[in-house]
């Protein structure tokens, strides 16, 4: 929002995944709708504000520590780096393709009518595979991820 964190992204994006979890919803004040891309094709181009949060033992949260902005959700290497829908310059080549979590939303709001499906946190963590979604160049970028089953956050299953 204020400049002082700024990226680029040199290869495919997933489209969007809307996660409504207890976490997602008190760091933003709502949920987090948040698409992502491989480490490698991740650049900070400035890093001025750049801060990260050790959200748990896996998973740390990169946010502007001028604005507040909340910009990334690392699990680390062997993962896709998250990166917040709303900080793309152009979103146009992703769409929301999901709301996970939806056992935690909020109770002030509904998931219903926008045609996109939904998954519990049960639901979301017996899928196969850890990012099933589709990507902006049409491949397939599950091949080599451990399985979301294997992912345990500190303290939660």
């Amino acid at each position: 929002m204020c400049g002082e964190v700024r990226y680029e992204i040199h290869g495919p994006i997933r489209d969007v995944i809307a996660c409504h979890c207890e976490q997602c919803r008190r760091v933003s004040g709502h949920f987090i709708a948040a698409t992502a891309a491989h480490h490698e094709h991740i650049k900070i181009t400035n890093d001025a504000g750049l801060a990260w949060f050790e959200g748990t033992a896996t998973i740390r949260r990169g946010f502007c520590k001028l604005c507040g902005s909340t910009l990334f959700f690392d699990h680390g290497s062997a993962y896709p780096m998250g990166i917040t829908a709303g900080s793309l310059d152009n979103s146009d080549d992703v769409t929301l393709r999901v709301h996970i979590w939806t056992n935690e939303a909020g109770h002030y709001y509904k998931l219903d009518g926008d045609g996109v499906p939904t998954f519990t946190s049960a639901q979301w963590r017996a899928r196969q595979g850890w990012d099933p979604l589709s990507w902006s160049d049409g491949e397939n970028h599950v091949e080599g991820a451990r399985k979301f089953d294997d992912y345990e956050r500190a303290g939660k299953t």
